[in-house]
Parts: structure tokens; C-alpha cells; sequence
């Protein structure tokens, strides 16, 4: 077989074009072996994807986590194997075998991909439109790291410097998420990001003329991008010099994120299901699996067909990748001689370790005095980011509500923005008002590494962030959502504004670490524990939610076991406790009173805060028999949202204070009062737990 190259412009010779083949080849086989999956998409993709993986990308197999890497997001995720056959064939660890085992129990190549359990994946894509914000949040913190660590390094010279690149299909962009992250991307002006959209004009239902008609080249003009449409050959196949020339001079445009349209025939060349729906969704049949390798030139009879001379050429992959980063290590070392303090800080920031003393900065708050922890949240940061220069984060339009404006004079925002606080390298981030692309641009921050993100807004609007937090824990990543205005409490906006259900719709997510402190002091130690958490190692990283208050809450003395999820902050006075006073939040201070009126008529009381139910519940069984003691069954939890997390802590016998219902507009005192989150209801509900026990 020739290896003359077919192009002028790109090097592309007929055993790169029989490698393409071969993974469309490979995509049919795979789909038609398991019976379902979406074939059509990972055909007529396989020139882009070998493009990107073979001709443009800096990578190296051998290693996929190397720091100096390009990144790349295949956000229409349930196209998987458009991706696990470029990783088999340059080399990232899939072999055939895997292929084989597609959508299978225990294989490598699960229906969508996943970070963490297949190497090369940078991250978890299926709900489509996601991976379009994860790359946006990849290529802002790619320009944050570079501010950290060479900032005065000339454009493109830094060992910091890498693209990312998006493959995203019709259904991404239709989702909403992809025009919040889009638009932000535009404003932000994130030249290292090229996002090609594979315009196949095919989704599940038919013609896309059944759902779209805008010119979304234009939209993305409109957002700032610099736009270019790549066309196909006459036969319809995407033209892999078209595409590469599109590319390099994407590349070329350094203050402007790159869309490039490449208008496909899903399922190309198969002769029968070729721009068809069903190729979308549906294996393509035996019959028409054969009818396309016999296009193609390959053996009907024989799946899984892999010639010796395709995958020597393109597991060369390995060697251009040790090369790009032998380049790359000289640079980088270079970059080390010249800056040593900056390298010291790399090596301690990329070993996930923090500065030495920076628990010592983390206020301390005088008990007594009555604080918003919404507020105390932010004085924490503020004297954190003093510190932990790769902490950086902001709010989705909201920073004076959610107090997460790190440094006010300085803005990450790019050159050219007519703020005075503009600054490329900036902490704060201004995500505006797109809270779902925030969430799902803070997980491609912290999948980028080497920087640790926050975001916040109100909890009630935790609901558009919803599938985007899910994704952080079933990723594992360490971000933190800072979610205020976490109750009824909040007062006149009224029940649109006020969280019912979000707190224990929250706890029902896995890998999900709700924090609710009752006071600044429990506020600080939450973020003392979160970041303490915080680990670059897959599986041991968690998302954080931390849900704060609008209105003063009473301060108490700082107790280190806060950092537990839950403890004995009153204990019961005059003999064993008869009943133990359970609440989160701003219903600590209720339960406090409660426990002071039942301690006045002879009822010995505990309370207990639980700040965290997760964190509680990773404690040892002594140690949650010790604050719970399973003798004591009178037991009221009270939290000002419905009580479906707290039915298992207090029993048969036990009482919760709750909200079951919608809240409504007034002062936040008055509607604590009327829904019934007082002392002397409280009181009330351990006596009726006191009773029910010794019935």
C-alpha cells in the first residue's frame, strides 16, 4: 500500500485514508456486535477525529495525563466510539479486544465515555451539551494556569500554551447550555478553543428542519467567534485537507474562540442508512454492515478488521507523542531554570499540596455576634485568596448576594475589556446569568487541573445546575458550589426564590457533599475541610455544595468537630440527655432555644448541628453512636425544607420540624414563626418524641 501522501496541504497518504475506513468499519462492527448504539455519527466523523488525533493534536499516548497536552472533548457523547477508535488506533491503551466488548459489563468502552475509567477520556460526556461547556471551562483555566505561572511569556511560546478542541453535534448546540457557555467563551475571547460542529442536519426525529432553522454560523458570529464552514467532497465525505486548513488557521486567531461547521452525511458510506435517523440511534443491520465494507473495500465475512500495515502507521502516533514531548520538556525546563519560584509553586500547586500556613489565615469568628454565613463564606475567601493563588471562582451574576468576589480589583476578563479591574489572568470569574454552563464550566476548570474552582448563586437555582453537579459526582471533581439564600428564611422574594426540596434533592446525589453550617465559625471550618479534601487522585475527589444563609444567624465557639458532619454542639445538662435536637443551618440557634426552654423544665436536652450528612456518615460507627446514641429514641430534627433526609435519624419515635409545602412572601422572621420554626415548637415536638417512646 502507498504511503505517497494524496494532498499538497496536508500529509495524507492511502494508508491514513484506509485507518479512517477502518474505523468507520470498526464502528459498524462494534454497534452491529452489542445490538445497540449510534454507528451513523462515528462513520461519517472518523476523518475529523483522525484529523484531530494523527495530523493536529499534541498528545502522547504513552502518557495522557502530561500537563503540556491539547485537550479534547467529544460532547456529543453517545457518538463514543468516535473516540475509542482513536484511542486504538494511536496507541492510548484500547486494543481490539475492547472494542469488541463495546457497551458490555466491566469493558473500557461504555456507551458514553467517562473520565477516569478510560484512559484518554477527558471527561464524562452523554447529556448532550455538556462537553461544549467543559471545554470552554478547560480553555479559561488553561489561561488562568498560564497567568500563575508565565505570564509574560509571548504569545504561543510558553510551555503553557495548548489548544482545546470540541466535537459537539446538532443536538449540543440546540441545548441551552452550549449557548450560555458559547456566549461566555465569545466575551471571554478564548483563543485556544476550536469547536468543530459535526452539521449533519440528522437527530433522533428526522431532518433537524423538524426542530431548527436558525443560521447557527451566524449565531456564533454573533457571539464573538471567528466562524469558517468547512465543506465536504463531491461524494459527500468530510475532505480532511478542507478540515485541516480550517483548523491551522483557527489556530491562527488568538483573541477569538474558532467554530467550524463541517456539513457531514451521518453513516457515510453506508449505502442504504446513509442520512437516514436510523443510523443515529440503531445498529445498522447485517446486511447493510456488509454493503459498506464492500464500498470500502474490506471483507464482508470478517468483523473487527484491522490490517497489520494500518495499525503500525498509525500507532506512530506513540512516536510523534514522545517527540512533541521531548520539545516540549526542553521548554518547559527551560521555563524552570528562569523561574524558579514559579516552578516551586507549579510543583507544589500540581502535587495538589496547599501553602504552609494556610489554615492559619481562616478567620475566626467572636461568638456572639450574629453573621450571615453567606458572609462569613466570604471573608473566609477573601483571606484565602490571599494565600492560594490557584483558588479563583465567582457567581453567576450574583457575587454581592453569594459574597465570592475573591479580589475586587481584579477580573478575569480578557484584554481589551473596558472594565478597570480587567485583567487576562484575573480571579474573579463573572459567569453572568448561566448558571448551568457555570457548573459545567467549573467541571472542565478543575478536569484541566492544577487550579481549584468555586461558583456560587442562589440554592433555589441550584435546579439549572442540576445535571451539570450530578456530572461533578460521578466525576469525582473537587469543585465547590457556594448556594445562598438557603431557606425560607431569605424572606420577601417570595416561593420562586425560596429552596423547599433542593436540599434533600441534593443529598440524594452520590458523591455529592452537602454543607449547610449553622454559624461563620462552622462556615469557616467547612471551607477548611474542603479544601483539605481536595485530591488529584480519580475516585477520591468529591464535589461540595455548600448552602448558606441571607439573614444574621447567632455565632457559637468554633468546634473542630463540625469538620465531622455532625457533633455535639450543647450537651444535655442535669443528667442523660431524654431527647437530642438534631438541625442544620439557621435552625440550629431554634433548636438552641428549644433546648433552653426544655432544659428549664427539667428535660435534659442535647443538640446536635449536622452541618454535613455525608461527611457524618463517612465517620466510624462509634464515633456516630457517640453524638447519636442509639438508647436515646426521642430525637426532633428540624431544617427549614422538607424532612426526607432525616427520617433515618430519628426513628420511629422521633419528630421533624420541616417545610412540606411552598414558602411565601414576607420578612424571613415572620414566615419562621408561621411555618412553625420556633423554639417553643420544637420544644413541643420533643415532648410529643418523649412520649412516643415511652408508650
Amino acid at each position: 500500500m502507498s504511503t505517497k501522501p494524496t494532498t499538497t496541504d496536508l500529509e495524507w497518504t492511502e494508508l491514513d485514508q484506509r485507518a479512517v475506513d477502518t474505523a468507520r468499519v470498526l464502528a459498524a462492527d462494534a454497534v452491529q456486535k452489542v445490538g445497540n448504539g449510534h454507528p451513523g455519527t462515528a462513520m461519517s466523523l472518523a476523518p475529523a477525529a483522525y484529523t484531530l488525533f494523527q495530523k493536529v493534536m499534541r498528545h502522547d499516548p504513552a502518557d495522557a495525563n502530561w500537563v503540556g497536552r491539547d485537550r479534547f472533548v467529544l460532547s456529543a457523547g453517545h457518538s463514543s466510539l468516535t473516540l475509542y477508535t482513536q484511542l486504538y488506533l494511536a496507541g492510548f491503551g484500547l486494543e481490539l479486544t475492547d472494542l469488541e466488548s463495546f457497551r458490555t459489563w466491566g469493558s473500557k468502552t461504555p456507551g458514553h465515555p467517562e473520565y477516569g475509567h478510560t484512559t484518554g477520556v477527558e471527561t464524562t460526556t452523554g447529556p448532550l451539551g455538556q462537553g461544549v461547556a467543559n471545554a470552554v471551562g478547560m480553555a479559561m483555566a488553561a489561561r488562568y494556569e498560564r497567568g500563575l505561572f508565565d505570564p509574560e511569556a509571548a504569545e504561543g511560546t510558553s510551555p503553557f500554551d495548548h489548544f482545546v478542541y470540541c466535537i459537539a453535534g446538532d443536538g449540543c448546540l440546540q441545548e441551552g447550555i452550549s449557548a450560555e457557555a458559547s456566549s461566555l467563551a465569545g466575551h471571554q475571547k478564548l483563543g485556544n478553543l476550536v469547536l468543530l460542529w459535526d452539521d449533519n442536519h440528522i437527530s433522533i426525529e428526522g431532518d433537524t428542519e423538524t426542530a431548527v432553522s436558525e443560521d447557527t454560523c451566524k449565531r456564533y458570529e454573533a457571539y464573538g467567534w471567528h466562524v469558517q464552514r468547512v465543506a465536504p467532497k463531491p461524494d459527500g465525505d468530510l475532505d480532511p485537507n478542507a478540515l485541516h486548513d480550517a483548523i491551522e488557521a483557527a489556530k491562527q486567531v488568538t483573541d477569538r474562540p474558532s467554530f467550524i461547521a463541517m456539513r457531514s452525511i451521518i453513516a457515510w458510506p453506508a449505502p442504504n442508512a446513509q442520512n437516514t435517523e436510523a443510523a443515529h440511534g440503531s445498529a445498522l443491520g447485517d446486511d447493510e454492515v456488509a454493503a459498506t465494507k464492500r464500498v470500502l473495500g474490506f471483507d464482508p465475512e470478517k468483523t473487527f478488521e484491522v490490517a497489520d500495515e494500518v495499525i503500525e502507521h498509525t500507532r506512530k502516533a506513540l512516536e510523534k507523542g514522545r517527540a512533541a514531548r521531548a520539545v516540549w520538556e526542553k521548554s518547559f525546563q527551560q521555563w524552570r531554570d528562569n523561574n524558579p519560584e514559579r516552578a516551586a509553586e507549579y510543583e507544589r500547586i500540581a502535587k495538589g499540596e496547599l501553602p504552609t500556613g494556610w489554615e492559619e489565615k481562616i478567620p475566626v469568628f467572636e461568638a456572639g455576634k450574629g453573621v450571615a454565613t453567606r458572609a462569613a463564606s466570604g471573608k473566609v475567601l477573601q483571606a484565602l485568596g490571599a494565600v492560594i493563588p490557584e483558588l479563583w471562582g465567582g457567581s453567576a451574576d450574583l457575587a454581592g448576594s453569594n459574597n465570592t468576589t475573591i479580589d475586587k480589583t481584579s477580573s478575569f476578563l480578557p484584554a481589551g475589556n473596558p472594565l478597570p479591574e480587567a485583567d487576562p489572568y484575573g480571579r474573579t470569574i463573572h459567569f453572568g446569568i448561566r448558571e448551568h454552563a457555570m457548573a459545567a464550566e467549573m467541571n472542565g476548570i478543575a478536569l484541566h487541573g492544577n487550579t481549584r474552582v468555586y461558583g456560587g448563586t442562589f440554592l433555589v437555582f441550584s435546579d439549572y445546575m442540576r445535571n451539570a453537579v450530578r456530572l461533578s459526582a460521578l466525576m469525582h471533581l473537587p469543585v465547590t458550589y457556594v448556594w445562598t439564600h438557603d431557606s425560607v428564611g431569605l424572606g420577601e422574594d417570595g416561593p420562586t426564590h425560596q429552596p423547599v426540596e433542593h436540599l434533600a434533592s441534593l443529598r440524594a446525589i452520590p458523591g455529592l457533599n452537602v454543607v449547610r453550617p449553622a454559624d461563620a465559625n462552622e462556615t469557616a471550618i467547612a471551607w477548611r475541610e474542603i479544601l483539605r479534601r481536595w485530591t488529584k487522585e480519580f475516585g477520591k475527589g468529591q464535589p461540595h455544595g455548600l448552602a448558606l444563609t441571607r439573614q444574621g444567624v447567632p455565632t457559637y465557639e468554633s468546634n473542630e468537630d463540625a469538620a465531622r458532619g455532625g457533633y455535639v454542639l450543647f450537651e444535655a445538662e442535669g443528667g442523660d440527655a431524654q431527647v437530642v435536637l438534631i438541625a442544620t443551618g439557621s435552625e440550629v440557634h431554634v433548636a438552641v432555644e428549644a433546648r433552653e426552654a426544655l432544659q428549664a423544665d427539667g428535660v435534659p436536652t442535647r443538640v446536635v448541628s449536622m452541618p454535613s450528612v455525608e461527611w457524618f456518615e463517612q465517620q466510624d460507627q462509634g464515633y456516630r453512636d457517640s453524638v447519636l446514641p442509639p438508647s436515646v429514641r426521642a430525637r426532633v430534627a428540624v431544617e427549614a425544607g422538607i424532612g426526607l433526609t432525616w427520617h433515618k435519624y430519628v426513628g420511629d419515635a422521633g419528630r421533624i420540624v420541616s417545610l412540606e409545602h411552598f414558602g411565601a412572601s414576607a420578612d424571613g422572621k415572620l414566615l419562621f414563626q408561621e411555618f412553625g420554626f420556633t423554639a417553643e415548637n420544637v420544644a413541643a415536638a420533643a415532648r410529643e418524641s418523649i412520649a412516643a417512646v415511652r408508650r
